[in-house]
């Protein structure tokens, strides 16, 4: 069973940036660590890579006023990991996916890109590319765009893990923030939420509990490459 976690009175208010203490003030993945029962990290091992590195991107390019609205979805975050490449792929796709359509067209470009390299990857690892398809279906000009400039490269596993998903995220959010969106602070935290529901679709949470006898809690698994 998941442990339930709360975000308990009398923590700092969220804002932008890495923190040296709570009296510093607190980003979205410290608030997670707090409740992880983890030494304060804005990296802390309760949260897969790139989930956490999503949330801290949601939470920098959040405004003042609203970034406190993302507190409740903190909870979600813990206790979930990527279980490999295809973990990675599938992620991946689903923020990609998201975001691709409200973005400038620099970067649904890129994303366009991302989405074509899922769509490789998913192939190779018997992966349904429906989702994919619907997506890159909403962008024809930016995917014909990525198929040229890729033109057929391959990509290693390595490659996609280390340099193509994290960057992917990166321009999913940035996009987000600075696309021509009604309400940009409602539509990051979207962004985020599909990108919570994905990872623990995909990989329900463990259970975390208060570390014993002054341990620290147990390692995720690795992440490979």
């Amino acid at each position: 069973m998941v442990a339930q976690h709360r975000v308990p009175d009398g923590l700092p208010t969220l804002s932008r940036g890495k923190h040296r203490n709570p009296r510093k003030g607190a980003c979205f993945m410290e608030m997670a660590s707090v409740l992880a029962n983890e030494p304060w990290s804005d990296k802390p091992r309760c949260t897969d890579p790139l989930l956490a590195q999503l949330a801290r991107l949601v939470n920098d390019h959040s405004t003042d006023a609203h970034r406190g609205d993302l507190a409740v979805l903190i909870p979600s975050v813990i206790g979930v990991h990527g279980t490999g490449l295809a973990w990675d792929v599938q992620f991946v796709a689903a923020v990609a996916g998201n975001a691709v359509p409200d973005v400038p067209e620099y970067l649904q470009r890129a994303l366009a890109g991302g989405l074509v390299r899922c769509e490789e990857l998913s192939g190779r690892l018997g992966l349904d590319t429906t989702g994919i398809r619907a997506s890159l279906d909403q962008v024809p000009g930016a995917e014909a765009w990525a198929r040229q400039w890729l033109d057929g490269t391959p990509l290693t596993e390595k490659q996609f893990r280390r340099r193509s998903a994290p960057q992917v995220v990166r321009c999913a959010v940035r996009g987000i923030a600075t696309g021509a969106v009604p309400d940009p602070d409602a539509r990051l935290a979207e962004l985020l939420r599909v990108g919570v529901d994905a990872a623990r679709l995909l990989s329900p949470p463990v259970a975390t509990a208060p570390p014993t006898s002054g341990r620290r809690p147990a390692a995720p698994p690795a992440r490979h490459g």
